[in-house]
């Protein structure tokens, strides 16, 4: 904003020149944060106190997290490509992140925006930051992470006036060292006085015979997880899950929901999210989450449910159960409806009206596309009602093959998922 580094540059080279470095004020400038974490939030913090209105995406951060910060939720990454002066990067390197910040995004942004990404290299696409740069669409950029480590030499970033650069500081500081320093010895001095056991690289301490109960339980909880997050709108504030059957017995739940929470939050900007940190970070954006061991009767002998709110409003459901043994899990219903889903690959999900010929059109359409179908599973309402379709592929469909089956009136709410 203010260009002090190009005019210190100046003054070492014994110029004096005030009018070059003729820079803009914060206040009343529009901040966009990609990535509302941990450290997005604090750069929300201090951006609101300069008096910077601040506007954040995060898919998984709630309408009532924002306002408790202070700021206000895009929806959609455009929102803040539209509405930003400034925008800083706070995001993992995902594969919808990856390139994210690349040519048609930076067509869609003010004329003269200025870019921070102190996150990962790989999320801007480094020669059409430079064409924006260039072109005056991106008035400056303060860069202090690459895709390349150490920057090459003769990298073009290092000509460029409009881009300052640093060499990876990121929490380079003395304070930050020391602070690290007496956290750690604060974990050992409470290990060793009272046995309490913070920060741990593993999951939660389990004794072998409970860890071997728990242990299926695990991969369906992140699986149902991973399944709702990919297909609830981007407004969720609640998850509950419940425990029915044999799973009401397990000795230990909470590693369970953990996982459960870490595959919902598994496309969600937060980095190092694991089974330790998912409950703080889940509670950081806003997200409660629940847990009940229900005695209610179920079809199934183990049953683990997960239901995903949006204040009182229920917005999409789905449970898993194991099929023969503890080694065959599967998902055995979703939007209240009856399936049967293995919990890996590629998916693609689709509601429909219950007609004759639905399922002979799928299979030729993904057979000219030479997508081969592994399983299927049919569902409905009533005969010539609503019918629900998961077709477990053995590829993902290409683009060509959801846009025809979103032109087919017959067809609706076209969904892949990956799990």
């Amino acid at each position: 904003a203010r260009k002090v580094p190009q005019a210190h540059g100046t003054m070492v080279a014994g110029k004096w020149d005030r009018k070059q470095f003729q820079g803009v004020e914060l206040s009343g400038k529009t901040l966009g944060v990609l990535g509302m974490g941990r450290i997005g939030t604090e750069v929300a913090k201090r951006a609101i106190a300069f008096g910077m209105r601040v506007v954040g995406y995060d898919p998984f951060l709630t309408e009532a997290r924002a306002r408790a910060l202070g700021i206000e939720l895009a929806t959609e990454l455009d929102m803040v490509y539209r509405e930003a002066n400034f925008i800083t990067v706070h995001m993992p390197v995902t594969e919808q992140t990856k390139g994210m910040l690349n040519t048609s995004a930076f067509a869609k942004m003010k004329p003269g925006v200025r870019i921070v990404n102190c996150a990962r290299g790989e999320i801007i696409v480094e020669n059409d930051l430079i064409a924006a740069l260039d072109s005056g669409k991106v008035a400056a950029a303060g860069l202090d992470v690459f895709i390349v480590e150490p920057l090459a030499a003769d990298h073009p970033f290092r000509k460029h006036p409009g881009i300052i650069l640093t060499p990876h500081l990121g929490a380079s500081t003395e304070e930050a060292q020391e602070k690290c320093g007496i956290e750690v010895a604060e974990v050992i001095t409470g290990y060793l006085l009272t046995g309490e056991v913070r920060n741990a690289v593993n999951m939660p301490y389990l004794d072998a015979e409970t860890y071997e109960q728990v242990k299926p339980y695990l991969l369906l909880g992140e699986k149902l997880g991973k399944l709702l997050a990919q297909l609830a709108p981007a407004q969720v504030d609640r998850l509950h899950v419940t425990y029915g059957g044999k799973a009401q017995e397990l000795p230990n739940i909470d590693p369970v929901t953990r996982a459960v929470v870490q595959g919902f939050l598994s496309r969600a900007s937060v980095k190092d999210l694991n089974n330790i940190n998912v409950r703080s970070i889940a509670s950081t954006l806003g997200l409660t989450v629940e847990e009940k061991r229900s005695s209610e009767p179920v079809t199934f002998n183990e049953w683990l449910h997960v239901q995903a709110f949006n204040g009182n409003e229920k917005v999409i459901s789905a449970g898993g159960t194991f099929f023969g043994s503890p080694n065959n899990p599967r998902i055995v219903r979703l939007y209240s409806m009856p399936v049967e889903i293995p919990i890996s690959g590629v998916m693609l999900l689709l509601s429909n009206k219950d007609r004759p010929g639905i399922v002979g059109y799928l299979g030729t359409l993904l057979a000219k596309h030479n997508v081969n179908i592994a399983s299927m599973s049919l569902s409905r309402d009533t005969a010539g009602g609503d019918a629900f379709t998961v077709l477990n592929l053995d590829s993902e469909p290409p683009a060509a093959v959801i846009a025809e089956l979103e032109k087919d009136d017959c067809i609706r709410n076209v969904k892949v998922v990956k799990l």
